[in-house]
């Protein structure tokens, strides 16, 4: 897993970061959704270093094997502005001053966040699976609810970590054969552990709150992401039935845009890793000019 990659930790201001890196070239952060850890990548990162790029994927703060951000009554410490800001500062300390981000899923909200508080660092943005947090809860109806409830769920306090503690594997599911046996051992591993458990929970708990009135001020001050956009979604999860076109979500929040489908359920770094790298290298070619 992750051929010619060197995994590493390195200590931020709010705590130790897991991370792998390798390839050189233009900077390149690709950051993971719920529940996965950085392995999510483990079929994508080696075809974007084949391609000329330096790539480094972390376990988000809360994920993983990285630092858990301390509990608080606003969640502050695991709101998307506290990650960007260690993903931030992960990156300097690897010399990038200036990169390109992708996220999936979650990671989708932590990307959206580094672009809009470092418009001078990031320079390419792709969100994937994911719209702005305020704009899906603003858009809430009974399709939305039934599809996601566990955004709610997840908001309730101890009772959503003692849920999925019960039997881990049968709330998160995922098989070695369609993940990769290095990547679901590294899953499992992290949704048997009560501390990552939370963490991922506490993450959700941020996106009902801190997260949203985040999204609100930026709205209302009018700030857009400065940099081109890829918006990326799955075809055969449930965006599109929630939103019809995506990108005119997105648009509003942007001054580039561009995107569409990749045939693959919802991790699709797992299930469409070629097609993924592809429109990945595409729009992140004009870096390496």
């Amino acid at each position: 897993m992750f051929e010619g990659f060197q995994l590493d930790r390195a200590a931020v201001s709010d705590g130790e970061i897991r991370f792998r890196r390798g390839g050189s070239g233009p900077a390149v952060l690709l950051l993971h959704g719920h529940p996965r850890t950085h392995t999510t990548w483990h079929r994508v990162a080696p075809l974007l270093a084949a391609e000329g790029f330096s790539v480094v994927c972390p376990d988000l703060p809360g994920f993983g094997q990285s630092f858990k951000p301390e509990d608080t009554a606003d969640h502050r410490g695991s709101s998307k502005r506290a990650k960007a800001r260690a993903m931030a500062e992960l990156m300097a300390l690897l010399g990038h001053s200036r990169f390109a981000v992708a996220g999936h899923d979650r990671g989708s909200y932590t990307a959206f966040r580094l672009a809009m508080d470092f418009p001078q660092e990031v320079q390419r943005l792709v969100v994937m699976d994911g719209v702005p947090i305020i704009e899906a809860l603003e858009r809430c109806g009974e399709t939305f609810a039934k599809a996601w409830w566990h955004w709610f769920f997840f908001a309730v306090p101890e009772k959503p970590e003692r849920a999925i503690l019960a039997d881990p594997a049968a709330w998160y599911g995922g098989t070695a054969k369609a993940m990769g046996a290095a990547n679901f051992a590294d899953f499992q591993s992290v949704i048997h552990d009560p501390t990552t458990v939370h963490g991922m929970i506490e993450d959700y708990r941020a996106g009902l709150t801190v997260d949203r009135k985040d999204d609100a001020a930026d709205r209302a001050a009018g700030r857009r992401i400065a940099c081109p956009t890829l918006c990326l979604w799955s075809s055969r999860d449930d965006l599109e039935m929630l939103y019809g076109d995506v990108l005119s979500v997105w648009e509003p929040w942007t001054t580039e845009l561009g995107g569409g489908r990749i045939a693959s359920g919802h991790h699709m770094a797992e299930e469409a890793p070629e097609e993924l790298a592809r429109r990945l290298t595409q729009f992140l070619r004009p870096l390496q000019a």
